[in-house]
């Protein structure tokens, strides 16, 4: 199959890649510079323009491109940057999509479970509405910009990503390093819901994504067993043998994160029905598995 992928330099485009080049598929990166090479096409989110033309022929889509939302605090200029890289990327990329005479049959443009908001212990899935703040918000806009390709009659998916375990990048890969030196610690109360997946199995479910028809619209991608922050911890340190006994206030996470700090502590209970209602196996269901799985 002949794929086109944003966003493949990142923690998950590159693993997605790698998996899908080492099964034989053909991959066109989109890239923000001048194409290189014939498996490049430059396109420029901020000016809305894309090389359409390189696109012909691709099969399916992957949209993964947008700026990382905890990269930097949020100061307004910031959050700016994560809407406009989100938003204006996925409705360049719809639009490029649908001006074609033969548009790719699949989309699937990344999300994420912030669009559920603040859960407490309540178990959401993809039927549930949308929750409150500003990653509810920008995940609800994030989505609707795609509205373009949709409109085409492209099968398009949300692919609402939970936090990814992996030691490479991303939220948690901060995490490692802190364990390692023995100064882990749950944050606040610990009793909030975090909505993991390992890196493996988010690549799994991406590729499932684009295999099954059926899929279109919100696809939660995060393990069937929610974890809490406390169990996070505690699948840490004993995976890393190292202890794990000082809290993280939250005043103290307020001064170093600012907003984004609010998003950590809250709760997430984020349940993957449509995966698993479409016969998707989970290689690492539960944290600990996920853990170990990201030290291989």
């Amino acid at each position: 199959m002949r794929i086109a992928i944003s966003g493949s330099h990142g923690l998950i485009g590159s693993a997605l890649v790698d998996s899908l080049r080492a099964d034989g598929h053909q991959l066109v990166r989109l890239v923000r510079r001048p194409a290189r090479t014939g498996d490049e096409v430059r396109w420029d989110p901020g000016r809305r323009e894309v090389d359409a033309a390189g696109l012909v022929g691709c099969e399916a889509v992957v949209h993964l491109a947008g700026a990382g939302i905890a990269d930097k605090r949020w100061t307004a200029a910031y959050k700016r940057e994560l809407r406009d890289s989100r938003v204006l990327g996925t409705a360049t990329v719809a639009e490029a999509l649908a001006s074609l005479d033969s548009p790719p049959h699949t989309l699937v443009v990344g999300s994420a479970v912030g669009y559920y908001g603040e859960t407490g212990d309540q178990p959401v899935d993809e039927d549930s509405p949308p929750g409150e703040g500003f990653l509810a918000d920008l995940c609800q806009q994030w989505e609707e910009s795609a509205a373009p390709a949709e409109r085409a009659g492209i099968r398009t998916a949300y692919a609402r990503t939970g936090l990814v375990v992996s030691r490479e990048g991303g939220a948690w890969g901060r995490l490692f390093p802190i364990f390692k030196l023995g100064l882990g610690g749950r944050l606040g109360d610990g009793e909030q819901y975090w909505s993991h997946i390992a890196l493996h199995d988010h690549v799994a479910a991406l590729r499932h994504i684009l295999d099954t028809p059926e899929l279109a619209g919100p696809v939660n991608l995060t393990a069937p067993e929610p974890a809490t922050n406390k169990e996070v911890t505690e699948a840490m340190a004993e995976v890393l043998h190292r202890p794990a006994v000082l809290p993280v206030p939250a005043f103290a996470l307020k001064a170093a994160l600012g907003e984004f700090a609010g998003d950590i502590v809250s709760s997430q209970r984020v349940l993957p029905k449509r995966l698993l209602e479409s016969g998707f196996t989970f290689a690492f269901p539960t944290v600990r598995e996920a853990v170990r799985a990201a030290l291989d």
